[in-house]
């Protein structure tokens, strides 16, 4: 198994990711019914939105998993916030990265991800809308299109929000 790889810019985007206020925050709604959206339109049991931070990934909106974080160590998410494009793991029992996974090994079993990263406003990558299944899977073209399309609402969304906190003077995030 392949830990994810660290940003060089880990520490700005920890810092963005903070500026959100997302992490460890009550379910929402339309956080819910974006990952119950993309499950049910691309096929999979298994959707979530994953806020990856300095040690864990953890889950803002989940369908499919009754966890609500994994260590970042073992996260697909992780892997998938190193680049702006998504990331697409078609069969994980096929991938030295994540062969002997314990995500793949054990419980949920995965075998397919399809990770697309999430920005802060500043776009720092701070996690990701994900759909998983337990059957190796490729997804075609206008999967991908969806996919990248729910991405950019969830971003619109969290980042006019953001941008609105600011706007009214108000901090984005608390003292250090």
């Amino acid at each position: 198994m392949q830990p994810a790889p660290i940003a060089d810019d880990e520490d700005e985007r920890l810092k963005a990711l903070r500026a959100l206020q997302l992490l460890d925050t009550p379910p929402e709604q339309r956080f819910d019914w974006l990952v119950q959206y993309a499950a049910r339109e691309l096929g999979m049991p298994i959707a979530a939105v994953s806020l990856v931070d300095g040690h864990r990934q953890w889950f803002k909106a989940c369908v499919g998993l009754d966890a609500t974080e994994t260590p970042r160590d073992v996260s697909f998410c992780g892997h998938a916030i190193a680049s702006d494009d998504i990331f697409i793991v078609e069969d994980a029992t096929q991938d030295l990265r994540f062969a002997d996974n314990p995500l793949v090994t054990d419980g949920p079993g995965i075998r397919f991800y399809a990770g697309a990263p999430i920005k802060s406003p500043d776009g720092h990558r701070v996690g990701t809308l994900c759909v998983i299944d337990t059957e190796p899977r490729r997804l075609d073209a206008v999967e991908l299109q969806m996919l990248d399309a729910l991405r950019d609402m969830f971003n619109a969304d969290v980042n006019s929000a953001e941008l609105g906190i600011q706007a009214q003077g108000m901090p984005a995030t608390e003292p250090d």
